[in-house]
């Protein structure tokens, strides 16, 4: 799901310490080092997650710095790069690849405290049993910050939920290596390559034997979650996912998972 403060550098207004961070689902004001994003009924607990990163000293994060009195977060705004599609070369490099698969396992370790603590209601998304992290829920190269061709941050917290570690590498996973169909104009690579690359995510992860077993169901499982998501949202009257319906996004999460599930066997190879 792509949210505004996603495009961070593209799509901006032009106007000197004032930049609107267009597209997405939501518009995000830049001002100076912050920017301001809409909030919602789970943003309480986004906040409280991002102090506790703050304190687990995990600085890839933007700090919140309080909440405008007409309902906007006020959050660091991470200096670099956040690609949209189609991916730039730097967003398809291994480095890049292989430093956002860290990230997130440094970013999902630090939760592991957290989650023993958290609510299991008041997320945007449902929470997941077990309950091993906080997935971020919407770890994509367009919610990363990149130096170069190396992931340094990580933003929009808005889907974040607890779950599994696998759940959230499955759509990480989706993204990245990307696990998408010939069809889908926002993938690269052939099956192979595809299947090397996602390898290579779970590697520097350090997903273990067990999980690994797991990641083509659990890639389609989540694909076919966020089209039930999608929906749900559109009949609801969400302007952003009505819109994402009728230009048919989610046909080619449907055709992906079906081409996940054509490559299986490819894939679990190659894991």
């Amino acid at each position: 799901m792509h949210d505004a403060q996603t495009i961070h550098s593209k799509g901006m207004c032009e106007v000197p310490d004032r930049e609107v961070l267009v597209g997405g689902v939501n518009e995000v004001v830049r001002i100076g080092a912050t920017v301001r994003r809409p909030t919602g009924t789970w943003s309480p607990m986004v906040h409280e997650l991002l102090r506790h990163l703050r304190r687990r000293g995990f600085t890839a994060a933007p700090s919140l710095h309080g909440v405008t009195e007409d309902g906007f977060e006020i959050l660091d705004f991470l200096p670099g790069k956040v690609p949209g599609y189609p991916l730039p070369p730097a967003a398809t490099t291994r480095k890049a690849l292989e430093s956002a698969a860290a990230l997130l396992r440094a970013y999902h370790d630090c939760t592991v405290d957290f989650v023993a603590e958290a609510p299991s209601e008041g997320w945007m998304l449902l929470a997941l049993s077990p309950a091993e992290v906080i997935c971020h829920g919407d770890y994509a190269p367009y919610n990363c910050v990149l130096d170069g061709d190396t992931v340094v941050g990580v933003i929009d917290f808005d889907t974040a939920h607890p779950g599994t570690r696998l759940w959230d590498i499955a759509y990480a996973v989706y993204r990245w290596a990307p696990t998408t169909s010939p069809a889908n104009p926002d993938g690269f690579g052939t099956p192979e390559e595809q299947a090397e690359r996602a390898r290579l995510f779970c590697d520097h992860y350090g997903l273990d034997e067990d999980d690994r077993a797991g990641l083509v169901d659990t890639v389609i499982a989540r694909l076919h979650a966020l089209v039930a998501f999608m929906k749900a949202q559109a009949a609801v009257g969400h302007p952003a996912f009505t819109g994402h319906l009728a230009a048919g996004h989610h046909l080619h999460y449907l055709a992906d998972a079906e081409h996940m599930d054509r490559q299986r066997r490819l894939f679990e190879r190659f894991l």
